[in-house]
């Protein structure tokens, strides 16, 4: 089912189904796995522009060399923006932790007070994909065998997807729209 909230046309797969990341679980596999980079916003470009210098110093030297030769961003076949990759793999804006992890160098740059851009909305939202339409916005729960684990989220408590990304969709809708949002989950039947 799919029904219109202020203009966004949402799945109820966002109100019904639950999600939680697990990364010891997939270790970030996201920021690894796929086609082609993380979907970038047409004003995200010049706002990664900006803060490149701020961001670089938290990524792994092969990415710094790549983003100083290539850019950091390439167009898709519908010619779209989207991040790099490095070989194809894992974006260039990803890291590893200590432990394995895959995480953003943005975001890494951001929670050090380095960066004024915490990163791209499509990485802040997802399992959520926003789908451009002629007159707005669809949002819809994306499935991936990689996040298998963040639909069994044993001893964490039972979160929706829509309020997994919370922080996400507020930044993208506002914080009215959110609430909303919420309202609609309480009275929508199962």
């Amino acid at each position: 089912m799919i029904f219109e909230h202020q203009g966004v046309l949402v799945s109820k797969d966002l109100l019904d189904e639950h999600f939680a990341c697990s990364l010891s679980q997939c270790k970030g596999a996201c920021c690894e796995e796929g086609d082609l980079g993380a979907p970038l916003e047409e004003e995200e470009l010049s706002i990664l522009q900006k803060n490149l210098d701020k961001i670089l110093p938290f990524l792994p030297p092969d990415a710094v060399s790549q983003i100083r030769k290539q850019g950091f961003f390439e167009r898709d076949p519908e010619g779209e923006p989207v991040t790099q990759t490095l070989g194809g793999r894992a974006c260039v804006f990803a890291c590893k932790d200590s432990s394995g992890v895959w995480k953003c160098g943005i975001e890494e740059s951001w929670k050090q007070g380095q960066s004024d851009f915490r990163k791209p909305i499509s990485c802040h939202l997802y399992p959520i994909r926003v789908h451009k339409l002629k007159a707005g916005e669809s949002l819809q729960y994306h499935r991936w065998n990689i996040c298998a684990s963040a639909c069994q989220p044993q001893g964490r408590g039972r979160i929706r997807v829509y309020q997994f990304v919370k922080d996400a969709l507020i930044r993208r809708y506002g914080q009215t729209w959110y609430d909303e949002l919420n309202e609609i989950a309480s009275i929508l039947p199962d």
